[in-house]
Order: C-alpha cells, then sequence, then structure tokens
C-alpha cells in the first residue's frame, strides 16, 4: 500500500513497576532523517532505536521520543556521600557548641541535606533493551498503520486526478486528428484567394501538408503521455517506497503536455494542455507527501 509520510504511533510497555512510552511522529522530507529522544543513560540504545525504524520507514523528518519511569528494584543504584554527609555533621556539632541549640540528628535528618542521596540508573542493559523494543515495536505499528490510511486517501485523490487528466487527453486526440484535413482546406482556400482562379499546385500542396503535418503532429507525445498515465496507475496499486517514481513520473507528464502546447496550433487544445498543467501541479503537490 502507498503510505503517506506524515503520521503518529504510540507504544506503552509497562512491566514489574517500569514502564516505557515511545512516541514517534514525522512530516515530508526528501531523505530519511531520523532524531532519538530518550534518557541519557539509554543513550547506548539510540543505535538499535535507530536501525528498527530504519528497517520499517523508508523516507521523512521522523522524531521518536522516549520516556522511561522505573519503580522497580531493577536499574536503580542509591549512593549516600559519605564524606560529605560526616562534613555535615562536623559542621552542625561545631555550630550546636557554640551557640548551646541542641544537637539533635538521626540518620534520615542527615539523609535530607543536600546531594547527600544520590539516585543512579545503571539497569540491565539487555533487559532494558528487550523491553523497550516491545514498545518501539508497537509505536513503530501504529505509526505505519496511520501512514498507510493517509497514504489511501491520497492516492484516492490521485486517482481521480488522473483519471480527469486522462479524459483530457483524450479530447486533444479527437481535435488533433482533425487539424491536418483543417489545414488543407485553410490552404487549399488560400492558395486560390491568391492566385484568383481555381488551377492549385498539387505538387507544391502536398508538400506543405507534409511540412505543416510533421511540425504539428502530436501523436507521439500523445502515446507517450498515455504509457505514463498507465505506469502511474500500476504504481497506485504498489507499495511504498515509491514516492519517487512518482515524482520522475509527473516531470515525463509535464515536458510531454508542454511539447503538446508548443506544437498544438489549436485553441481548444490549448485550452486543455493549460487544465491538464494545473491539474499536474496539483498531484505534484500531493506526490510530495507519499513515503
Amino acid at each position: 500500500m502507498i503510505r503517506s509520510m506524515t503520521g503518529f504511533g504510540r507504544g506503552i510497555y509497562e512491566i514489574d513497576g517500569r514502564t516505557y512510552t515511545v512516541e514517534i511522529k514525522s512530516v515530508n522530507h526528501k531523505y530519511n532523517d531520523i532524531n532519538v529522544r530518550l534518557p541519557r543513560f539509554l543513550n547506548i540504545l539510540e543505535d538499535d532505536v535507530r536501525k528498527q525504524i530504519q528497517n520499517s520507514i523508508s523516507r521523512g523528518k521522523i522524531d521518536v521520543f522516549i520516556g522511561f519511569e522505573n519503580y522497580s528494584d531493577k536499574g536503580i543504584n542509591i549512593k549516600i556521600n559519605k564524606p560529605l554527609a560526616k562534613e555535615y555533621l562536623q559542621e552542625l556539632k561545631s555550630l550546636s557548641e557554640e551557640t548551646g541549640v541542641p544537637y539533635e540528628l538521626s540518620i534520615i535528618d542527615v539523609s535530607k541535606l543536600p546531594d547527600i542521596l544520590k539516585m543512579e540508573e545503571n539497569g540491565d542493559e539487555e533487559l532494558i533493551s528487550s523491553e523497550l523494543k516491545i514498545a518501539l515495536t508497537e509505536a513503530i505499528n501504529n505509526f505505519v498503520g496511520m501512514r498507510v490510511k493517509e497514504g489511501e486517501k491520497l492516492a484516492e485523490d490521485m486517482k481521480k486526478r488522473i483519471d480527469w487528466i486522462e479524459t483530457k487527453i483524450d479530447e486533444i486526440s479527437k481535435y488533433s486528428s482533425t487539424l491536418v484535413e483543417e489545414y488543407i482546406e485553410k490552404l487549399q482556400a488560400r492558395v486560390k484567394e491568391l492566385m484568383q482562379n481555381d488551377v492549385v499546385d498539387e505538387t507544391r500542396l502536398a508538400q506543405e501538408i507534409v511540412i505543416y503535418s510533421d511540425k504539428c503532429s502530436i501523436e507521439e507525445e500523445l502515446t507517450r503521455l498515455k504509457s505514463h498515465i498507465n505506469q502511474f496507475n500500476d504504481l497506485l496499486k504498489g507499495s511504498s517506497p515509491i514516492g519517487k517514481k512518482f515524482d520522475f513520473l509527473v516531470q515525463e507528464m509535464n515536458r510531454e503536455v508542454n511539447t503538446i502546447g508548443s506544437k498544438a496550433n489549436c485553441l481548444e487544445i490549448t485550452n486543455r494542455v493549460i487544465d491538464i498543467k494545473t491539474e499536474i501541479e496539483n498531484v505534484r503537490e500531493q506526490i510530495q507527501n507519499i513515503e
């Protein structure tokens, strides 16, 4: 299925007092740009997170936010700054002796003094990595699912636009088939008018018709344009990543339409060329959203 480059997904995993939260969001981008934000002590897992996302997503500016709450007995180390605690006690005892204020402190009181207790998260890397992967997988699945839904809407919209363009191309084909005949009639009438008689140099007339036919023929361009449309419709049935292929086809379609507009000496064709170019530009804007 076609996937949009915009999306959002969240994954949460809780076990034994540990909670992992992963949020992924993305916007359009020419390449695969992944920015991972996670707690400092989990920085060692950033490459693993990035690789897991790259396996499922090929394009877009992707922001990943990872949160971790730990209320278990794993991965938590509490350290007491004993030298600092002793310094506090010594200074407080000295103050008590100088002021006569009773010196009454418990260990709990000391632990509440600034910078005495320090909590460090030095968890089991392998355990945290495996648990985080569960939340990350859920977030990626939800994220990709949203991209697919958005992609379906884009595909429907582009299909309607391409079908409309194909209708206009068929109309141009009908007008182009009568261009040479109309030119022959105009040329014969003009020659007779200039010569003031009914004698026409058929050889010279045939040469002029051949030259004009070659100059104004748009059959090759129409054939290539229809081929591009068929390829476009085939891509609509495919799976991402195909945004760059769409972009290339639209460029080729626009090139053929420009050539048709410069060749065809017909107001009806010119008007339809303008309409098609406008709609191709609309398709191009939609393509920028496709992975």
